[in-house]
């Protein structure tokens, strides 16, 4: 039972250096033994299996269909601002809706060309994950998204203060090595190269077959998150983002918090 945990835990911890920090300490070889080895003692102790562990990160049989999920919160999409006149017009709006309030902070950040996904954690463990549809309906496309090593399939709730239902925001995406990777492989079958990251990311997790996605190698960035229970634990929304990750997501180091 020791070695089990201490394999998790390492494990854990060295697949957040690899997809999370992008710091990797190791080679593939020893990762990869180190998860026969786990593999091999649950198959001698099934009592320790753990269902929710990354470990069973294996891609299920194709679905026939995706259901229907409805958002607790609405999921919007960003607004454009295509000249200078468009942004001040917004920062007016803003400081309309503050009361007339001058000195305001702004949180600077990217945006991505991907897909957006809403996932739940109960308890610190995975259990739905969605497309955001119209804003209100999406699709749950929980079994695609746990083909994603960079989304944590159970948080650490020991060592972190996780609400009992939290919901976590972000963007799926692939990344340009991946995809340049991807259209090699598809010239070489003599199959129609791809000609976007986004549509193939987006067209991946519209995918009904698990295994798929596994093999498109996408990545998950957090960017926004609820707690449904209560309040929102932060008032800042760059808060926000140093508690994304810190407790094992992938968040986008390009932001600032600007005075103007």
């Amino acid at each position: 039972k020791n070695r089990i945990q201490k394999l998790r835990d390492e494990i854990s911890r060295l697949r957040n250096l690899y997809h999370i920090e992008n710091t990797p300490n190791i080679t593939d070889e020893v990762y990869d033994s180190l998860t026969r080895e786990l593999k091999g003692l649950l198959e001698k102790y099934p009592g320790y299996v753990d269902q929710n562990s990354s470990l069973n990160r294996v891609a299920g049989k194709p679905l026939d269909k995706f259901k229907k999920v409805e958002h607790k919160h609405r999921m919007l999409s960003l607004n454009d601002a295509f000249n200078f006149e468009e942004l001040e017009d917004w920062g007016n709006r803003v400081k309309k809706l503050l009361g007339g309030k001058k000195e305001i902070q702004y949180f600077c950040e990217v945006k991505f060309d991907g897909l957006a996904v809403s996932l739940v954690y109960e308890n610190g463990i995975f259990v739905r994950g969605a497309t955001r549809g119209d804003g209100f309906v999406g699709e749950d496309i929980t079994e695609n998204l746990k083909m994603i090593n960079s989304i944590p399939l159970h948080l650490d709730t020991k060592k972190y203060n996780i609400p009992d239902e939290l919901e976590v925001r972000g963007e799926v995406l692939m990344r340009k090595d991946v995809f340049k990777k991807l259209n090699v492989k598809q010239e070489k079958e003599g199959k129609p190269v791809y000609a976007n990251t986004r549509n193939v990311a987006a067209g991946s997790l519209r995918q009904l077959d698990p295994q798929l996605v596994k093999e498109r190698k996408l990545d998950f960035f957090a960017y926004d998150m609820f707690v449904h229970e209560g309040n929102d634990v932060f008032i800042k929304h760059s808060e926000e983002h140093v508690y994304l990750k810190n407790i094992g997501f992938n968040v986008d180091n390009h932001d600032a918090v600007c005075k103007d």
